[in-house]
């Protein structure tokens, strides 16, 4: 019987290796063409959530653009149909009060702008219920469902527009500007215009009281990204547009959740004006005032809020590498933990009358999906399955590492081993930098036409994702670390992550690539100059090469000085010197490929520029430039982001791998598999 026994489980044995193996690695394609939910809202009695699914367009075969926002239902038994799908972008899924219409905004056929629409639960065609002049960038339902308010910017006049056909197309920088304004539509009056409500400054959210009286908004005092960042505050006014109260909030702002009774609303809040990100949970009365912090000294983010009832919220708090979801009674009395941090990572939520909850979440082996929660239960249900052929793809190990930084300072990040690896051979290690540096990395799906981790795993590379001093995820003082010493402890943060997967013998330091976007970018520029000893690639995208003129040129100057630099640049310019990788660019020795948006107004393309030509007149190491005409600070179009992947690898394949040298061909072969 034990000899039986024991062949069963070698035969179990075998036939799981032999499973093992004929599953493939992640391919680039499948990377790209991922499919994503983006947004979850549950119905009020908690049997359905409506969602909506990001569907990427195949590079080089379907018409290029930016990825389909598609509209779908799913009950609790994980029943999913298709509402509004195909060629469509869908956004911001909202229930009717009485649970048997889905509203929400798209450009359809015979629309000249983004319109308000509305879809029936059981059958039957959306209809369009509330237009304007221009697109509708949000909105809020009444609490009984009769009336919208809506968000547009201001439509150009009559007069300018024929001056525009004219030729006379000029910008005023900075003062040509429209504002934001607030609406009211009457959703059972096909005749009724909708009717402006006069607000001071530009509304960039909307909410309505489930008391039907008021009205939370969110107003910049004018529609420029610096003001929207860091210069918005709460106001809470009639349906009339007459002020009832206001909040002074400090720096940024998150979600915005009135109770269920309307008696309190609760607002996602930066700490003080120099908190590099929103993450304080608070709670005022509905006519505004002073904040509560409902969790102070929290060492995470809240990310998201819903109200369980009118004496209890909930929330998504991301804390390190994971996440958790919490409750907290309004008085900030009883927190307590509904979903540890250990399992799924959580950024969207969406609470029910019943008190069941909708989760958008994502783990190392799939990205954002369905969960649902009832109200009595203990864990989280999956519901949906946007990619069913990742069951067949074979995984590579995905872990967190710990390590201290060379200052003493703990520091965590996540680790894509290589899906194979020849005993204790070392390997070359691709190391991705987060923007911000207010952003952090979880310990999620990390696959994306930036970072392909699961596809250079599979080609033998380890990609390192290091939370440096400044990430979010450990609270408002470590967030600060970095304010008026930008790079500095915190690059050397990165190295010394790469010097601990060295001392554990798992890469060779002669092999390490570093990549990233934004701040990203800016790491990566450090990397290829003041580090360049340490690295033997550089892919740098959207990124910082000169602290000065990005302060001047781009389009958050107040948030860099109140967040980052506490300085000016005629204050401090040898700060800003000293910080800035073209200052460096003669130490470079590490091949650098650099790649940008022309339309980008947040780091200007003149960054790229800027570095390109210092490294190429310092005439040491190979340098390229790569622009992508109407992509802006990130690219959204297929084919930009799939010529981004391949240059990546490519780079990184022919430095760390590869024969070096000169750099490989600057054309690329941008064929599917399947057409090779």
């Amino acid at each position: 019987m034990r000899k039986w026994r024991i062949w069963l489980l070698l035969t179990w044995l075998l036939l799981a290796a032999a499973s093992a193996s004929a599953r493939e690695a992640m391919t680039l394609e499948q990377i790209a063409t991922a499919r994503s939910v983006t947004d979850v809202a549950i119905a009020p009695d908690g049997s359905e959530t409506a969602y909506v699914l990001s569907v990427p367009r195949r590079p080089g075969v379907d018409d290029d653009g930016p990825a389909w926002s598609e509209l779908h239902v799913v009950d609790r038994a994980g029943n999913s149909r298709g509402f509004v799908t195909g060629e469509v972008s869908v956004a911001a899924p909202a229930w009717t009060p009485d649970g048997r219409h889905i509203a929400f905004l798209s450009k359809r056929d015979g629309d000249d702008h983004r319109a308000l629409y509305r879809i029936a639960l059981h059958g039957g065609e959306a209809s369009r219920i509330a237009a304007l002049d221009a697109s509708i960038s949000s909105y809020s339902l009444s609490p009984d469902g009769r009336q919208a308010a809506l968000l547009a910017t201001a439509p150009e006049s009559e007069a300018l527009k024929k001056r525009r056909k004219q030729g006379f197309t000029q910008k005023v920088y900075e003062e040509d500007w429209r504002p934001v304004q607030l609406w009211i539509a009457d959703l059972g009056d096909e005749d009724a215009e909708p009717r402006l409500v006069e607000i001071e400054g530009s509304v960039q959210k909307v909410l309505w009281s489930p008391a039907g009286d008021r009205l939370a908004l969110v107003v910049a005092p004018r529609q420029l990204t610096d003001d929207t960042y860091v210069a918005a505050r709460v106001r809470i006014v009639g349906t009339d547009g007459r002020e009832l109260g206001r909040v002074d909030n400090p720096g940024k702002l998150g979600q915005l959740a009135w109770s269920p009774d309307g008696a309190h609303l609760a607002i996602i809040s930066a700490e003080d004006e120099n908190d590099p990100r929103e993450g304080r949970l608070t709670v005022v009365g509905s006519s505004g005032g002073a904040q509560r912090d409902l969790l102070p000294g929290l060492e995470g983010h809240v990310w998201s809020v819903g109200w369980r009832d009118a004496s209890r919220l909930l929330f998504v708090s991301h804390e390190g590498v994971q996440t958790r979801l919490g409750e907290v009674g309004v008085d900030g009395s009883g927190a307590r933990t509904v979903l540890a941090a250990e399992g799924p990572i959580w950024y969207g939520m969406s609470v029910a009358d019943s008190g069941a909850v909708a989760l958008q979440g994502n783990a190392p082996e799939h990205p954002n999906e369905v969960f649902h929660l009832g109200a009595g239960d203990t864990r989280p249900r999956r519901l949906t399955d946007s990619n069913p052929w990742l069951a067949e793809v074979r995984f590579a190990r995905q872990e967190v590492v710990r390590y201290r930084a060379r200052d003493g300072l703990e520091l965590e990040g996540v680790l894509v081993h290589p899906l194979e690896r020849r005993g204790d051979a070392r390997v070359p290690l691709i190391l991705v930098v987060h923007g911000g540096p207010e952003s952090h990395y979880a310990n999620g799906w990390l696959n994306g036409y930036p970072q392909p981790a699961q596809y250079a795993a599979a080609r033998g590379f380890a990609m390192f994702f290091p939370n440096y001093r400044a990430s979010t995820g450990r609270g408002v003082a470590f967030s600060k670390l970095d304010r008026g010493r930008p790079g500095m402890e915190q690059f050397d943060d990165l190295v010394d992550g790469v010097d601990h997967l060295i001392d554990i013998g798992l890469v060779d330091r002669d092999k390490v690539g570093i990549t990233g976007g934004s701040y990203g970018g800016y790491a990566s520029a450090w990397g290829a100059t003041w580090y360049s000893e340490r690295f033997a690639a550089a892919v740098m995208f959207v990124g910082i090469a000169d602290q000065a003129s990005l302060v001047t040129t781009g389009d958050i100057p107040q948030e860099q000085y109140l967040v980052h630099m506490g300085t000016w640049p005629w204050e401090d310019p040898d700060l800003y010197r000293q910080a800035s990788p073209i200052t460096h660019a003669h130490k470079s020795r590490t091949p650098t490929l650099i790649l940008h948006g022309e339309a980008d107004p947040r780091v200007p393309p003149m960054q790229s520029y800027m570095m390109y030509r210092y490294l190429k007149l310092a005439g040491q190491a190979p340098v390229r430039l790569v622009l992508y005409p109407g992509e802006g600070h990130g690219n959204s179009r297929a084919a930009s982001r799939w010529d981004y992947s391949l240059r990546l690898m490519r780079w990184m394949e022919h430095y760390l791998k590869g024969p070096g040298g000169e750099p490989p061909d600057y054309e690329i072969d941008y064929r599917l598999p399947e057409e090779t």
